[in-house]
């Protein structure tokens, strides 16, 4: 497989490359795999809370109830300061 980079991501890769002194391979297969996993456990997490929407389990909150939580949240943060 054949992996095109930009110019500053190649750069960045062989300072780490050269800081690290691991192979600049071995250093994309690592956060390839990283991300791969992260992301095949947040696909898993979203499927999981789609299907626990669609059959009741959980319920969808509104906009205004998330924008009212954080904002008791940040005045209750700036009370306690």
């Amino acid at each position: 497989m054949e992996v095109h980079l930009t110019p500053d991501v190649e750069k960045q890769l062989h300072d780490l490359s050269a800081q690290s002194g691991r192979a600049t391979d071995d250093l994309l297969q690592d956060a390839l795999a990283g991300y791969l996993a992260e992301l095949t456990r947040t696909r898993e997490m979203l499927d999981r809370r789609y299907d626990e929407l669609k059959s009741g389990e959980r319920r969808a909150i509104s906009s205004n109830e998330v924008e009212a939580h954080f904002r008791d949240k940040s005045a209750s943060a700036r009370r306690w300061r």
